[in-house]
């Protein structure tokens, strides 16, 4: 579908998920937009995907649903929220019977709902962070794309206040990181994002941090020397508080806001609507602050620390292992949204280590990604796919320069089977290098793209690596295709007939008929598009007697040019009509025998005794279905009279699969009749001619 405007982008997108009346809430990360919808049936995925300018849409449970957008999803999202009608979304509605009845049948979802929220509180807390998160990691490229080329140290002691301004331009995001996952996982939990910012920032303000190794009163510090570590310990009313620096710190606010949460919502059920305002921020504030300084903080940093030490322990005693399972495991992570707890971690690295050993095998994975993509691209310009060309190369400029995999995964790699495997194998080749090389180190936190190598140390290492992920999955995917060879062969001949009707062309071989049709093409005959014999009769014709072809269905006839699907279209299965179903009974337009009866049973080939041979086609696209909804009646090889019952269709099972229900009707071998003469424009019953052959 074309969108030829941003406005009517985001006009058709709000049309598809049901209206602004459906819409709970309506938020968007670096790639796509997230729907919380009132009712996620109403939604049009079909139609959705046929957009200009969506790369794809991900269903969620819990009425959740997510767009794919890229780049311009920020634009996207700001047109959607600022068009009219949205003054009636995100508005709750009353519960329904049914609704609390959906509900009810929720909360008994048992471990995987937990797990489900456990995620996507994880996932919401982190997620409106890429933006920033990015931007620092540019900067950190830059920084150390010049330190590689010699014109500054970039990791020296003694920087210069130029250079230590610049790093306070990345180090602000990192640093403060507590305080905007505190805000964001507040937001989530539905409280006060403001009391739970001011909770984290309480223990991050300078007057805090600045008893570290002090000498304040009541402040003792000592040394472990077995573990080489330094401990500070303030007294505050005689209880004893462990001095952290929690900058850059993520497991200490995601604990906090969690109990922050409960403490929030039992006030407000203590105290009466019109004092909330004041009290249960105060009393929210009075409680987890000191909850957070002496136990929550300490149980965090012990947390955290204790599982990148036992990461540290595995990558430095296995490093193959362990350089293996990270760039195999993020594939089937991300997708799902299950990756930011590794993110987490290698913040947490950072901040405890001074350095982060799991990015560099996760940049095998990235690559390989790419490479996949890449891949399709070289396809796409070899096949003169317009649309796969497009998005390849949108997706692989989002990856290759912002180390963003999203549009890879949801615009093409999650739509065909075939790539995910080819995908492993190259990470498997850039894991399998980076362990025997004895693995990739960096001490910033960087999304893996060609901007952010010079950050990863021994940077040789990490370039051969995903270099080989790259290459390997490209050369892949190439090479044995990402589509099997009817679903090349198919897009082919849509490809094909696509341009025949844009020249104005209307001669097809049979050749480019869709792959589950081919069978019934090849019946007889090779079936011809609409030429001189569709319309115009030889000499004589005019006296030659017709053959009428019935309707198979009631409804009404239309051209096969108003119909939906460009080889239909473009006569390459022959001249006839379609018409809009008004039932799902379909019976045989002439009398003849069944030579093919399509296995899924929405299409049906019959040859009548004089040798006409007839399609019947139900619905577009409708071999995507399988065969549910299509109770067929018949088998190939008996005979059949016109009016015979050939199947009943549920026609609400095909719209509901987002299907055009109209049944074709065309006649194979047009090219060999002296004129096929179809009847549109009309209501017909079943049985009504809509078709006059000529021979």
């Amino acid at each position: 579908m074309n969108t030829s405007t941003p406005g009517a982008l985001a006009e058709e997108i709000l049309r598809g998920v049901g209206g602004p009346e459906n819409i709970e809430s309506l938020t968007h990360c670096a790639t796509r937009l997230r729907f919380q919808l009132h009712d996620g049936d109403k939604v049009d995925q079909a139609a959705l995907d046929a957009l200009d300018g969506v790369m794809g849409t991900v269903p969620q449970s819990g009425d959740r649903f997510q767009i794919v957008i890229g780049g311009a999803v920020a634009t996207v999202f700001s047109n959607i929220m600022n068009l009219p009608s949205m003054s009636a979304a995100a508005t709750s509605r009353p519960k329904s019977d049914a609704d609390v009845k959906a509900e009810a049948r929720a909360k008994g979802r048992g471990r995987y709902a937990w797990l489900d929220n456990f995620f996507e509180y994880l996932s919401d807390s982190f997620r409106p962070l890429l933006g920033v998160l990015l931007g620092a990691s540019l900067i950190i490229a830059i920084a150390s794309m010049l330190d590689a080329f010699g014109l500054v140290d970039f990791r020296a002691a003694d920087k210069s206040a130029s250079w230590v301004f610049v790093d306070s331009m990345w180090r602000s995001v990192l640093y403060f990181l507590p305080i905007m996952v505190a805000y964001n996982a507040a937001k989530k939990l539905k409280i006060d994002p403001w009391v739970g910012a001011t909770v984290m920032a309480a223990v991050m303000t300078p007057n805090f941090t600045g008893m570290i190794g002090s000498k304040t009163p009541g402040v003792t510090t000592h040394t472990n020397t077995t573990l080489g570590t330094t401990e500070s310990v303030a007294h505050v009313f005689g209880l004893p508080m462990q001095l952290n620096d929690y900058g850059g710190q993520v497991f200490v606010p995601l604990l906090m806001v969690a109990l922050l949460a409960l403490v929030y919502k039992g006030l407000k059920r203590i105290f009466p609507e019109n004092v909330q305002m004041v009290f249960v921020p105060f009393f929210s504030m009075l409680i987890m602050i000191p909850m957070t300084a002496f136990l929550i903080g300490p149980m965090g940093i012990w947390a955290g620390n204790g599982l990148g030490t036992g990461l540290s322990w595995l990558n430095g005693n296995a490093p193959i292992v362990f350089a293996i399972v990270i760039p195999l495991l993020y594939p089937f992570l991300v997708p799902l949204g299950l990756h930011w707890p590794l993110n987490a971690l290698m913040l947490v690295n950072i901040n405890t280590l001074g350095y982060d050993f799991i990015q560099g095998p996760m940049g095998t994975w990235n690559f390989a990604c790419f490479g996949a993509t890449a891949g399709v691209l070289l396809l796409s310009i070899r096949h003169r796919e317009k649309d796969m060309r497009q998005t390849a190369t949108g997706a692989l400029a989002a990856g290759l320069l912002g180390g963003i995999s999203e549009p890879s995964l949801y615009g093409i790699h999650l739509r065909f089977k075939r790539i995910y495997p080819r995908m492993l194998v190259g990470c498997l080749v850039g894991g399998v290098i980076i362990g025997v090389l004895g693995g990739v180190n960096t001490k910033a936190f960087a999304f893996t793209s060609l901007l952010t190598i010079p950050v990863f140390d021994p940077m040789i290492k990490y370039i051969i690596a995903i270099s080989a992920a790259f290459f390997t999955s490209m050369a892949l995917v190439y090479f044995s295709d990402y589509r099997t060879k009817d679903e090349r062969a198919q897009a082919n001949a849509e490809r094909d007939a696509a341009e025949a009707a844009a020249r104005g062309e209307a001669v097809v071989p049979a050749q480019a008929a869709p792959a589950e049709d081919r069978e019934l093409v090849a019946v007889g005959a090779p079936a011809a598009a609409a030429t001189g014999a569709t319309t115009a009769a030889a000499t004589g014709s005019a006296a030659t007697k017709g053959t009428d072809i019935l309707a198979p269905v009631a409804g009404r006839s239309v051209g096969l040019g108003e119909v939906e699907d460009p080889v239909f279209a473009s006569r390459a299965l022959g001249e006839g009509v379609g018409v809009e179903p008004a039932d799902g009974r379909v019976v045989a337009p002439v009398d003849g025998e069944l030579i093919s009866v399509a296995n899924t049973g929405h299409a049906f080939g019959i040859r009548t005794a004089d040798g006409v041979e007839v399609l019947v086609h139900i619905g577009i696209d409708t071999v995507q279905m399988k065969g549910e909804g299509f109770d067929v009646r018949v088998e190939a090889g008996r005979k059949v009279s016109a009016g015979d019952l050939l199947a009943e269709v549920d026609l609400d099972a095909v719209r509901a699969a987002g299907h055009p229900t109209v049944v074709l009707v065309t006649v194979l071998n047009t090219a060999d009749m002296a004129s096929v003469e179809p009847h549109t424009g009309q209501d017909v019953v079943a049985g009504a001619p809509v078709v006059t052959v000529r021979r």
